[in-house]
């Protein structure tokens, strides 16, 4: 018996092994027995329900309080300037820790437009939607007092709410507050303009 024989042979029994393995271990074909776990560990696992109780514990709680001064991973809040507007003092800070883009802006509008258009109204000036049906107007953006808001001061309204303004921190995470507020500049900006906000080659369309 040549080995080329045996090659082929030994081919054929694999080829033959191989399907019906996956033919056996297809899951959509219907079948009363219970499916073969070559490797249970994998499929099967001790596990708890979230809220679920426990014996091993003492207080017989599944859930286990995470230990004193640890942090989940990506929810580290240690620049307080970004996440909380304040500087090393305790203070508000005066301008945005951004970079303010186009793309940021456009962002800022859609997030306004969402969250803050039905109270604030598109332009900031108070008459949103909500206002209409009975709630009490908000302040305009465009008054002397608002404008001279720090930023930092903005974004913690934004975060914790004031007066009749409910909280938006559990809402709108950091990027998108900080995006809303240099629109809302914007939009202070866009009402109070005057010809020397517009640029130089544009400026003689406007005496026409």
């Amino acid at each position: 018996m040549n080995k080329r024989f045996i090659f082929h042979v030994w081919m054929a029994m694999l080829t033959a092994a191989l399907f019906l393995l996956s033919f056996g271990c297809a899951r959509e074909r219907p079948s009363e027995n219970p499916p073969i776990h070559l490797n249970p560990d994998m499929d099967i696992q001790p596990r708890y329900n979230p809220q679920s109780t426990s014996e091993f514990f003492d207080d017989g709680a599944a859930s286990r309080v995470p230990p004193a001064g640890t942090v989940a991973r990506g929810f580290l809040r240690d620049d307080d300037s970004y996440f909380r507007g304040i500087d090393e003092n305790g203070e508000h800070v005066d301008e945005a820790p951004v970079y303010v883009t186009l793309k940021l802006l456009k962002r800022g509008r859609e997030r306004y437009d969402i969250f803050c258009s039905p109270c604030h109204g598109r332009v900031g000036d108070g008459k949103g939607i909500m206002v209409d049906r009975g709630y009490v107007p908000p302040p305009t953006f465009h008054s002397d007092r608002v404008r001279e808001f720090p930023d930092g001061y903005i974004f913690e309204v934004i975060t914790n709410g004031v007066r009749n303004m409910p909280s938006y921190g559990h809402q709108i995470p950091p990027d998108d507050r900080w995006a809303i507020l240099e629109y809302f500049r914007a939009l202070q900006r866009s009402q109070s303009a005057g010809a020397d906000d517009v640029p130089v080659e544009l400026r003689d369309k406007l005496k026409q």
